[in-house]
C-alpha cells in the first residue's frame, strides 16, 4: 500500500492503526495525513483491512473540514492533495479524546445505566478522555486506556475513571497532578475553548446531517497547537469517529464494533462519503424593508449581524409599498428570484400595510415590526388583523424580529443553527446526567 509516494512527502513523523503523519519536505510547518485500509476495533484486538477505506475516510473527512472552515471555525485542514492524503499545519496534539454527546450510546450507557439508549440531552454533554498507550501514562500503569477524566481545577488534580463501569460506584482508580498530564504552558486555559469548539463542531455537523435526514448522536474530536500556539481542531472526522443514525439505525463504526459483515460496513462509509460530499452552507439572506430613508433600520442591521455572527447577509430596501406599490412588488419579485431562501423583515415608520401587504405577493416568510407601536400601540392591530392569504408574522421587538429571521433561515443553515442553538444551550439544564 502507498508504494511510490510523491517527492514531497518526507520522513514519517507518526504512525497509528489507521493513518501515517508525514512531513512535507518542502514546507515543515506542513505535515500530509495518509489514510490507510485498517480498520480496528476494542483497541485493536479487532482488525481487518477494508481496500479503499483511506479513500473514503479522506475524502469524508475533507467534506466535514471543508464544512466546519466555512462556518469560521480553527481547523488544522490546506487542502486534500490525492484520494487518501490531505495537508494541514502541523500541530503538537494535545493528549484529549473530547466526545460530545446529544444521546445516551455506548459507554456513557455503561457509567449512567439508569438512563436508556438514547436518551436525549437538551444541553450537549462534552468529556474528556486521556489519551494512552499500552495502559501506561508515562511512569503509571493504568487499569484501562484512554480512561475518562475530570480536571479538578480548584485542587489542581486530574482524576481518571474507567469509561466503562457504572460512576456512581467507582472511585478514581488513579489522581494525577496536573503538571503530570499538562506539557504545554497555557494548557489549563485550552479547556474551556476546546470544550467550546467542539460544542460548535458538533452544533454545525448535527445540522448537517438533519438535513441528510440522518440523525447525529454522539462524536469524538481531537485538538493541536500550531506552530503559533493556536488552538486547532486537528486529527481527522470520518465515519469513525462519530455515531450516526438511519432510520433507527447505526451508519458508522459501530456496524463494525458489533459484529457486522465487512461488506455492509462498506455500504455504510461509502453513503456517508456521498453524503458528506453534500455537507455545505446554503445561499441565504434578510430582506430588511423600509418605507423612507429616514426609518431607522440599525437596530434590525446590529442585531442580525450580533446574532448570525456575520454568517448573514442582509439588504436593505427604502421603497414605500403605499406610494409605488408596483416599483415595490417588482423589487421584492426581482429580489427573491436572486436568493429564494430569504426571509422579509417589514420596518415602517408611520404604517403597518407593508408587511401584510408584502406577504401577500411572494411566498417566502415576511415578518412586520410596528415600528411606531410605543407611540401608537392601537397600531398594531392592523398588522395583526390580517385578511386571508396574507401570512404575515407581527414581532414588536427589532431583535426579536431578527432572531426569528435567522430562526426560520436556520432550518437549513448549519452554521446559523450552531449560533442559535449554542446560545440557548448556554441557558439550558440536563435533567438526566450522571449519577
Amino acid at each position: 500500500m502507498h508504494h511510490d509516494l510523491p517527492a514531497h512527502f518526507g520522513r514519517t513523523l507518526t504512525e497509528g492503526k489507521t493513518k501515517r503523519i508525514i512531513e512535507k519536505n518542502d514546507d515543515p510547518s506542513r505535515v500530509i495525513l495518509l489514510a490507510k485500509d485498517d480498520i480496528t476495533a476494542g483497541d485493536g484486538a479487532k482488525h481487518d483491512i477494508i481496500p479503499d477505506k483511506g479513500k473514503i475516510a479522506t475524502q469524508t473527512t475533507c467534506n466535514v473540514f471543508r464544512l466546519l472552515q466555512s462556518c469560521q471555525l480553527p481547523v488544522a485542514f490546506d487542502e486534500q492533495g490525492g484520494p487518501d492524503w490531505f495537508s494541514a499545519p502541523k500541530c503538537e496534539m494535545l493528549p484529549y479524546e473530547v466526545v460530545t454527546r446529544r444521546e445516551a450510546h455506548g459507554s456513557f450507557l455503561k457509567r449512567a445505566p439508569h438512563l436508556h439508549k438514547g436518551h436525549i440531552f437538551p444541553k450537549l454533554i462534552v468529556e474528556f478522555f486521556l489519551k494512552t498507550k499500552d495502559r501506561r501514562w508515562h511512569e503509571h500503569e493504568l487499569t484501562c486506556d484512554d480512561p475518562y477524566m475530570i480536571w479538578n481545577h480548584g485542587a489542581g488534580t486530574i482524576s481518571l475513571y474507567h469509561p466503562a463501569t457504572p460512576f456512581a460506584t467507582q472511585a478514581p482508580f488513579l489522581v494525577l497532578q496536573d503538571s503530570e498530564v499538562f506539557s504545554h504552558p497555557g494548557e489549563s486555559s485550552c479547556f474551556g475553548e476546546m470544550s467550546r469548539l467542539a460544542r460548535q463542531t458538533f452544533l454545525v455537523l448535527e445540522k448537517a446531517w438533519q438535513l441528510q435526514g440522518r440523525k447525529l448522536v454522539d462524536m469524538k474530536v481531537e485538538f493541536g497547537l500550531d506552530p503559533a500556539g493556536k488552538l486547532l481542531l486537528a486529527d481527522v472526522i470520518d465515519n469513525d469517529s462519530w455515531r450516526v443514525i438511519e432510520d433507527g439505525a447505526y451508519i458508522d463504526k459501530q456496524i463494525y464494533r458489533d459484529g457486522g459483515q465487512l461488506s455492509e460496513v462498506v455500504r455504510s462509509y461509502q453513503l456517508v462519503e456521498r453524503l458528506t460530499s453534500q455537507f455545505v452552507l446554503p445561499r441565504q439572506r434578510v430582506i430588511l424593508w423600509a418605507g423612507s430613508l429616514s426609518d431607522n433600520l440599525a437596530p434590525l442591521v446590529d442585531a442580525i449581524d450580533r446574532i448570525g455572527r456575520g454568517g448573514i447577509p442582509s439588504v436593505t430596501i427604502a421603497c414605500s409599498v403605499h406610494k409605488e406599490p408596483v416599483r415595490s412588488l417588482q423589487e421584492l419579485a426581482r429580489l427573491t428570484q436572486e436568493v429564494p431562501d430569504t426571509v422579509v423583515i417589514a420596518y415602517i415608520g408611520m404604517s403597518n400595510g407593508a408587511g401584510p401587504t408584502l406577504a401577500a405577493a411572494t411566498s417566502v416568510p415576511v415578518i412586520t415590526v410596528p415600528a411606531g407601536f410605543e407611540k401608537f400601540p392601537d397600531d398594531v392591530w392592523s398588522a395583526l388583523r390580517a385578511p386571508s392569504k396574507v401570512p404575515v408574522m407581527t414581532v414588536l421587538n427589532p431583535a426579536n424580529a431578527a432572531l426569528a429571521a435567522l430562526g426560520i433561515l436556520a432550518l437549513r443553515n448549519p452554521q446559523l443553527h450552531a449560533c442559535l442553538r449554542y446560545e440557548i444551550e448556554e441557558r439550558t439544564t440536563n435533567v438526566a446526567v450522571l449519577e
